[in-house]
C-alpha cells in the first residue's frame, strides 16, 4: 500500500496519508480518528473536482495542489 506525505513537511513530523482507491467501495459515513478529537476531511470534498485550491491561514495564503501522481503539494 503506497502512502502520502505533504511535501513540505519534514519527514520526521510529516503524517503519512494512504490514498484513497477510486475502485474500493466508500463506507456511507467518513471514517472517523481513532481518539475521536480529530476530524477527517475527504481530500475530494476539498477539492470539489479542482485540482488545485487556496487556503486561508493566518493571513497567509497557501496553495494545495493535487500532482499527476495523486500526491499533494502544499506551497506559500
Amino acid at each position: 500500500m503506497r502512502g502520502y506525505r505533504l511535501a513540505s513537511a519534514p519527514r520526521e513530523l510529516a503524517e503519512t496519508v494512504t490514498p484513497n482507491d477510486p475502485d474500493t467501495p466508500r463506507p456511507s459515513q467518513p471514517p472517523s480518528a481513532t481518539n475521536g478529537s480529530q476530524p477527517i476531511v475527504e481530500s475530494h470534498e476539498l477539492f470539489r473536482g479542482a485540482s488545485e485550491i487556496l487556503i486561508s491561514h493566518d493571513g497567509a495564503i497557501y496553495r494545495m495542489r493535487i500532482t499527476r501522481q495523486g500526491k499533494l503539494i502544499l506551497n506559500k
